[in-house]
């Protein structure tokens, strides 16, 4: 009787959990359309077998034209990988090496580029600052420029840091890389992609996007606002080139996948040098990571009025694909999610989570402020019988109890963990889990939490009253100015800001060089996590500065962008 079920199980079985895999695919992909949070095309496969690929919502919201696996999206940053893919077949064919300097190539580049080697660029190590991040890019993103014209943007800017010390995340090194395999090939960048790699891999519904040519089943990009969308803003596809211009559809993207770990387009040496991490997990356009306690070797993307996410698990031979019309953080979110039920495994969504009741007295050991990297904090705090979490320079929100050391946030799929040890005492540490990652942070001492949390109290009321912190303005005056010269006051900012001004330095003053004479700080008001909001005009452009004083004067945190 008992072989005869287990035989029953074993012919059914899979059949039936497929289908019970791809309906709770449904219900978790539907619970981000329904928030709005969500628009696009979605594939699933194990090897070269598709089990779940579905469109959701509208490709083109005015005609009502709905999403499908035909659908073409803009790829954003998952075109980099496609880029890396062109430089190891130029190796290949021996036209370059990823070892060479890129001044083998480009005689006429700066001193600073010396060291830097085409390596450096596919790792994000090159130091190059990334020009998506300069003051003037939003005034010249709309319009039409060459590869050539976009490394004259960064050619001459000051290194943030010597090549090979670190990992920083540089779009102009992806732009040089697009013109380095044009000037090696000879070939125009769209023209390489599509007849050595597009063509041969059969994938004949991608391309380099074009604002001009009518390209059919294309979608439209939109963000999401209040509880609608609008259309995204414009930007010229000249301008993102090999760093994030190629567009496709999840069922071409399967081709790719399986092509390229499949042996069909590099041979094997190449593929290990590929997808070989060197700082921070990242390899040649790709991360190679470990999630859920599984390999995974993906990229997310993200452009106007696009998100995306490419995820191979090779372990699984499990493809996962998430194309998305409306900009935001979902796709990488549901990818994790698929993932997960590819592989058998439970997925609660946020609505999901049972909440329980735990004796006060535990919820004390959990108070205290854990450090996530220098400058980035979550503060734990408790309201009668509630617990809050606050990360730096965010709102503080509850946290809810679904076990003794597991709680979860209900405005964001996040859950925070605690150590099953130190039962008695205070936690050592805790474990963000969002996005199918797990982040650990260390507790400070009891001084260091006070700190912190009388800093966020002040700004909690400063919120509500939406008042300038006394001396705020004055101090963006002073930190601009010092920016500018390149001498900070590092005595006068938190340990984190300062660690991070000491890294970004070269890029901070050369964007305030570029950007010309302050001519006005205006406050436009107190964000939710307490830092004031400035709107700073300069003589060739905007930015917006988000500043945080401490209960001392100093600066907690400091951000700007472009506006």
């Amino acid at each position: 009787m008992l072989s005869r079920f287990t035989m029953f199980v074993l012919v059914a079985g899979p059949c039936l959990a497929q289908d019970t895999a791809a309906a709770r695919m449904d219900q978790v992909i539907q619970s981000y359309v329904a928030n709005h949070q969500f628009m696009g095309s979605v594939l699933v496969a194990r090897d070269a077998q598709v089990i779940y690929s579905k469109g959701f919502g509208s490709a083109n919201l005015e005609w009502e034209i709905p999403n499908s696996p035909a659908t073409k999206f803009r790829l954003g940053s998952v075109t980099k990988q496609f880029t890396a893919a062109s430089i190891l077949l130029l190796e290949e064919r021996g036209k370059l090496k990823v070892t060479d300097p890129v001044k083998k190539y480009l005689p006429g580049a700066p001193a600073a580029w010396d060291k830097i080697t085409i390596y450096h660029l596919l790792t994000h190590t090159s130091g190059i600052p990334s020009f998506t991040g300069f003051a003037d890019y939003a005034k010249l993103e709309p319009f039409a420029t060459t590869s050539e014209q976009l490394v004259s943007r960064f050619r001459d800017k000051p290194l943030d840091f010597e090549p090979g010390e670190k990992w920083q995340y540089s779009n102009s090194g992806y732009v040089l890389l697009g013109h380095l395999i044009e000037r090696v090939s000879g070939e125009s960048y769209e023209k390489f992609v599509r007849e050595n790699i597009f063509t041969p891999l059969g994938m004949k519904d991608s391309g380099y996007d074009s604002n001009s040519a009518v390209i059919p089943h294309r979608a439209s990009g939109y963000v999401h606002v209040g509880d609608g969308f609008e259309n995204a803003g414009f930007i010229h596809m000249s301008v993102p080139h090999a760093a994030g211009a190629l567009y496709s559809t999840t069922v071409d993207l399967l081709k790719w996948e399986q092509g390229l770990f499949g042996g069909k387009l590099l041979q094997a040496a190449s593929l290990q040098k590929m997808t070989t991490p060197f700082k921070q997990n990242y390899a040649f356009g790709l991360s190679v990571e470990t999630a859920g306690g599984h390999k995974v070797i993906q990229h997310g993307g993200g452009i106007e009025g696009f998100n995306t996410e490419v995820a191979y698990y090779p372990d699984d031979k499990l493809t996962v694909v998430v194309l998305g019309n409306v900009n935001g953080g979902a796709p990488g979110d549901i990818a994790g999610k698929l993932a997960a039920l590819a592989r058998g495994e439970t997925v609660k969504l946020p609505g999901e989570r049972k909440e329980i009741t735990l004796d006060p007295r535990l919820l004390e050991r959990y108070l205290g402020a854990y450090q996530l990297a220098p400058g980035v904090n979550l503060l734990i705090t408790r309201e009668n019988n509630q617990l809050f979490s606050q990360l730096t320079g965010q709102a503080a929100f509850p946290i809810f109890p679904e076990s003794e050391t597991m709680f979860f946030l209900k405005v964001v799929d996040s859950q925070i963990e605690f150590p099953k040890d130190d039962i008695q005492g205070k936690k050592s540490q805790l474990t963000i889990h969002q996005n199918g990652r797990d982040a650990p942070a260390e507790r400070l001492d009891d001084a260091e939490a006070k700190r912190i949390a009388d800093s966020a109290a002040a700004s909690a009321k400063r919120f509500k009253d939406q008042t300038p912190a006394p001396g705020s303005e004055a101090a963006l005056r002073k930190m601009i100015e010092d920016m500018r010269l390149g001498k900070p006051d590092y005595d006068q900012m938190s340990p984190g800001l300062a660690a991070a001004t000491r890294q970004q330095l070269p890029q901070l003053q050369a964007s305030l060089t570029q950007a010309g004479a302050l001519q006005s700080l205006t406050f436009k008001g107190v964000g939710p996590g307490g830092a004031d909001i400035y709107s700073a005009k300069f003589e060739n452009g905007s930015m917006e500065y988000r500043i945080l004083l401490g209960p001392d004067g100093k600066v907690e945190s400091a951000t700007v962008r472009p506006q």
